[in-house]
């Protein structure tokens, strides 16, 4: 192993409040290996060795070996080693694309469900991420989504009722048809054009919580995968979503570059 991936490594460690240190250990693993310090096609020092690089122990770094070989990452060959992927995982969440995009896929249609559709003063959550205070009018659009029947996530998106102006005509109330089978963001993608962005989105694990757990057929107890994006329209906040994804629903990728 390169000196450099070594010294990469070998910073201490830390869990983040209520994050187990495998994810640590992952997320280190995983940015050497997107950031080239880990080359494709390399073998990983064994369990033993990374332990003692990063301080941990060798269970723990057993765990998060098995997630980076989960979500293709690295990959395994009994009796020889572990070694970086050939290929990394193909382009997911990085861009902003409507959900349906984002858990479809060649040979799999997702379906867009709508739950509601309606008009409602913004939460202290959302007035902050689609740029109103607290208490202003918003739209919020719930949707089901299903892929092959089976339901994989829910979705909430939110987007201000006030004026806002696109492609440089003058500003109006937002009219977003609901034709239903899309979600807001795709509806907005094609009204708006390539006006959207930048966007960010943040990804948590919770539990689904009883209300929800009846959408997706769940157990409340059941974990889920939380992705929370934001877009800005004109350099301003623009719109806001929630999504919450069932584990059946698969993994998803990431692509990250390394800033210069």
């Amino acid at each position: 192993m390169h000196e450099d991936a070594v010294r990469f490594l070998s910073q201490p460690v830390e869990a983040q409040p209520g994050s187990p240190l495998r994810v640590a250990v992952y997320s280190r693993i995983a940015e050497a290996i997107r950031n080239n310090l880990l080359q494709p096609g390399s073998m990983l020092p064994t369990e033993t060795e990374l332990g003692t690089d990063m301080k941990v122990s060798r269970t723990v770094v057993r765990e998060a070996l098995m997630l980076l070989e989960e979500d293709g990452l690295i990959r395994a060959r009994r009796g020889v080693g572990r070694f970086v992927a050939d290929t990394l995982p193909r382009i997911g969440i990085e861009r902003i694309r409507p959900f349906e995009e984002v858990l479809g896929g060649p040979g799999r249609q997702v379906e867009v469900k709508r739950i509601q559709v309606v008009r409602q003063p913004a939460s202290e959550f959302a007035a902050p991420g689609i740029g109103v205070d607290p208490g202003e009018d918003c739209w919020l659009w719930e949707s089901v989504l299903l892929r092959d029947g089976e339901p994989i996530a829910q979705l909430q998106e939110n987007i201000s009722a006030l004026p806002v102006r696109f492609a440089g005509g003058p500003a109006a109330p937002l009219e977003i048809n609901d034709e239903g089978g899309t979600t807001l963001l795709a509806a907005l993608t094609k009204a708006a054009g390539r006006g959207l962005g930048p966007g960010e989105c943040q990804i948590s694990l919770s539990q689904v919580g009883p209300s929800r757990a009846k959408l997706l057929d769940l157990r409340a107890s059941d974990p889920v995968l939380v992705l929370t994006q934001y877009v800005k329209h004109a350099n301003r906040p623009f719109y806001l979503a929630k999504c919450l994804i069932a584990d059946r629903a698969g993994h998803l990728s990431v692509m990250q570059s390394l800033q210069t």
